[in-house]
């Protein structure tokens, strides 16, 4: 069940393909989730495993009963300019 606050990254590794989405439990690991997303898009075209593609990922907060893109209240960033804090 879904609740307020809910946290999920969500991944196009075609774009303008379906996005599949993985629940997460905070910015920090979306972060990380995201960035391993990428490299691994990078090592498929690099070895050539994947031809030239698009990608697109963030991460969606569920609020007032829908999903909103997520930001950071406290700084406005976004999970692109986010930096975990230690």
């Amino acid at each position: 069940m879904t609740k307020p606050n809910d946290l999920r990254v969500w991944w196009i590794p075609q774009v303008p393909g379906k996005a599949f989405r993985v629940p997460v439990a905070s910015a920090a690991e979306a972060q990380a989730l995201l960035n391993t997303l990428a490299r691994y898009d990078q090592f498929q075209l690099e070895n050539r495993i994947k031809p030239e593609f698009c990608n697109a990922g963030g991460l969606e907060c569920f609020e007032d009963g829908e999903w909103c893109e997520w930001y950071d209240e406290e700084t406005g960033e976004d999970i692109d300019s986010y930096e975990a804090k230690p």
